[in-house]
C-alpha cells in the first residue's frame, strides 16, 4: 500500500511494520569516519562506510546529532533544528547520504533533541531578550524565591541545581542538562508546532524516522512543585553514575515524566501517519517507572511506536535478569513495542561491563549478539560493538564529554564508548582520520579493527553478520512472540514461536559449563546450528558450554 505526501506529491511506502523487529545501526557522527582531515567524523565520511554496515546485515541506522549546534554537550545543544553543522557538512552531503542508504536498502533514522535546545538559539536569545517579547514564554522562566534562590529544588542531570539565573530577565530559566541546554516551554502550542515543523522539514527530505531524545522530558509541572526525596538507589538519569549524582537522589514526578507528554506524542504521530513507512524511538528514562511511561507511550498504536529504556544497558548480564527485563515489559506493555540495546553513546561498552576479565571479552561479545537477536524486540546495535571493543581508557586531559568532566575522577563520563571506530589496523588513527582525532585511538582498538577481523571466520564481526543472517532468515526471530521456559538460574530458555512455527533456544551465561534436562512435553523436531555456538544434544540433555547457545525446531 501506497501514501501521497501531500506536500510533495511523492508516492512513498506505507509498510508501518518494517520497525517492528528491525535491527538499527547507531551511527556516532563525530566518531564514524572523517573524510576531510580535520579530526571529526562527518556526513561524506558516513556514506563512504555504507556499503560496510549495509554488509552487516542490518535494517536502518540511527545518526546522533548532526544539526547546528556550538557542541557544548556534542550535538544535543541544538541552535538550529533544520540545517547540518559545517563540521559535519551541508544538506546536500545529507541528501547524498540519504539517498546511497536507500539505495543500499537501509532505512535512515535521525534524533531529535527536543526538550531542550542551545541557549545560542534564536528561540533562546529572543525569549530571554525581555518578559513581552514574542518567544517570551517558549522556555521555562521562573521568579526567584524571596531570598533570591531558585524557585524549587529541581536538580540538573548534570550536576548542581536544574536552574539558572539571567541577569537580563531578572528570572531563572529551567535545564534538565547543562545551563546551556535551557529546557523549552511545552505547554506553549506555539512550541509545540514549531518543533513539529521541524520533524516535517527532515520527513520531506526522506528521513524514515526520529530516534527521540529524553522523550519523556518535554513537559514540567505547571506549579513547580518540589521534588520528593527518593529512597532508594535509583538511576533516574539513565546514565552510569547513580551514586555519585545527587539528581539520582529524588523521585522525579514533577520535572519529567507529566500526563500532557501523551497528547503531543498523538500529535507527532499523526504528523509521522501522513507520510507512510515512518517510525519513532522513545528513550525513556524513568527509574522504576520506565516501563509504566513506555507503555504510557506505545500502547494503542497512536503514540510512539517503540521505546527503549535503560534496563539492559547497566552491569548485569544474567538470565535471570534478562528474563526479569522481558517478563516485566511483557506484562506492562501490552500492545506497544521495545528497542533491545547492550550499549549506545550514553554508557560503557558492554564487554566491559558484562566481561569479568579481558580473555571473556570475545566470548561475551559473540554470546550477547545472539541473546539480542533472539529478544521479542526491535535491536539497537552501536558503532564499534561489532568489533567486540572494550570501553577505551582516557586521560583526564583527554576528555570533552561535560558529564564526564563535572564527575572526575569517581565517574570517567561517556567518552570512553565514543571514540573513533576502527578501520585499518595498520593505518594512522586507524583509517578513521588523516587528522589529529577529536578522541585518541586506542591501541587495543586498532589490534580489533574491521579490516583485521573481515577475513577471519571466528572473529566476532564475523559472528555479528552470521547471526544477523540467522535472525533474519528465521521470521519467527523478528516479530514471533516469546514465552519462557523453567529451568535453571544460569539458562535463558524461551520458545519464540509465529504461525505455528517454534523456535527453542537454550542459552547458558554461566562461565561454567551447564546441561539442561529438556521438558518431556517439549517434542524437538530437529536441531538447528545455532552460528557460532558449540552445544549438543542426546537423550533429551542437552550440554551447553560456558557461554553458549542451543537451538531447535520444536
Amino acid at each position: 500500500m501506497t501514501k501521497t505526501n501531500h506536500a510533495t506529491g511523492q508516492k512513498t511506502d506505507d509498510n508501518a511494520n518494517w520497525w517492528r523487529g528491525a535491527v538499527i545501526y547507531q551511527v556516532y557522527p563525530r566518531s564514524f569516519q572523517d573524510s576531510n582531515g580535520d579530526g571529526i567524523g562527518d556526513i561524506k565520511g558516513i556514506t563512504s562506510r555504507l556499503p560496510y554496515i549495509a554488509s552487516l546485515g542490518v535494517d536502518a541506522i540511527w545518526l546522533a546529532p548532526f544539526f547546528t549546534s556550538p557542541m557544548a554537550d556534542m550535538g544535543y545543544d541544538v541552535s538550529d533544528y533544520c540545517d547540518v553543522d559545517p563540521m559535519f557538512g551541508t544538506l546536500h552531503d545529507f541528501d547524498i547520504m540519504m539517498a546511497k542508504a536507500h539505495e543500499l536498502g537501509l532505512k535512515v533514522i535521525i534524533d531529535q533533541v527536543i526538550s531542550h535546545s542551545s541557549d545560542q538559539h534564536p528561540w533562546f536569545k529572543q525569549s530571554r531578550s525581555s518578559r513581552d517579547n514574542e518567544k517570551a514564554d517558549w522556555y521555562v522562566w521562573a521568579d526567584a524565591k524571596p531570598d533570591g534562590t531558585a524557585p524549587n529544588n529541581w536538580m540538573s542531570i548534570f550536576g548542581g541545581p536544574g536552574w539558572e539565573w539571567d541577569g537580563v530577565r531578572k528570572q531563572y530559566y529551567m535545564h534538565n542538562f547543562l545551563a546551556s541546554q535551557p529546557d523549552l516551554n511545552f505547554h506553549n502550542p506555539q512550541v509545540q508546532q514549531a518543533v513539529l515543523d521541524a520533524a516535517r522539514f527532515w520527513l520531506e527530505r526522506g528521513v524514515d524516522g526520529f530516534r527521540l531524545d529524553t522523550v519523556n522530558y518535554y513537559f514540567h509541572d505547571h506549579l513547580l512543585r518540589d521534588n520528593p526525596p527518593h529512597t532508594a538507589d535509583s538511576n533516574e538519569a539513565g546514565l552510569d553514575a547513580p551514586d555519585v549524582n545527587p539528581y539520582g537522589m529524588q523521585r522525579h514526578l514533577y520535572d519529567k515524566t507529566q500526563p500532557e507528554n501523551v497528547g503531543f506524542l498523538h500529535k507527532l504521530r499523526s504528523v509521522l501517519d501522513e507520510y507512510g513507512g515512518r517510525t519513532t524511538v522513545g528513550e525513556v528514562g524513568d527509574g522504576a517507572r520506565s516501563l509504566q511511561t513506555v507503555a504510557a507511550y506505545t500502547n494503542g498504536g497512536d503514540k510512539l511506536h517503540m521505546c527503549y529504556t535503560f534496563d539492559l544497558l547497566g552491569p548485569e548480564f544474567s538470565a535471570a535478569h534478562i528474563r526479569n527485563c522481558v517478563t516485566s515489559f511483557q506484562a506492562k506493555v501490552l500492545d506497544g513495542w521495545v528497542c533491545w540495546a547492550f550499549s549506545n553513546h550514553d554508557v560503557i561498552r558492554h564487554v566491559s561491563r558484562f566481561a569479568p576479565t579481558p580473555q571473556d571479552r570475545v566470548a561475551i561479545a559473540k554470546l550477547a549478539i545472539t541473546v539480542l537477536a533472539s529478544l521479542r524486540g526491535s535491536v539497537c546495535l552501536y558503532q564499534g560493538e561489532e568489533l567486540g571493543l572494550p570501553e577505551a581508557e582516557l586521560a583526564f586531559e583527554d576528555l570533552r564529554d561535560p558529564y564526564g568532566i563535572r564527575f572526575w575522577p569517581a565517574f570517567k563520563g561517556r567518552d570512553g564508548c565514543r571514540t573513533p571506530m576502527v578501520w585499518e589496523g595498520h593505518a594512522a588513527h586507524a583509517g578513521f582520520s588523516d587528522g589529529t582525532p577529536w578522541l585518541p585511538v586506542p591501541a587495543e582498538h586498532q589490534a580489533l579493527s574491521v579490516d583485521v577481523q573481515d577475513g577471519d571466520a571466528n572473529s566476532v564481526l564475523a559472528h555479528y553478520r552470521a547471526v544477523l543472517a540467522w535472525r533474519k532468515a528465521h521470521p519467527e526471530m523478528i516479530d514471533g512472540d516469546m514465552s519462557f521456559i523453567d529451568l535453571n538460574e544460569d539458562v535463558l530458555a524461551f520458545v519464540r514461536e509465529k504461525d505455528g512455527k517454534k523456535l527453542l533456544f537454550v542459552i547458558n551465561l554461566a562461565l561454567k559449563p551447564n546441561q539442561v534436562i529438556l521438558p518431556l512435553q517439549l517434542e524437538i523436531k530437529a536441531v538447528l546450528p545455532l552460528p557460532g555456538m558449540r552445544a549438543t544434544m542426546a537423550s533429551g540433555v542437552v550440554h551447553l558450554a560456558a557461554l553458549d547457545g542451543f537451538c531447535a525446531r520444536l
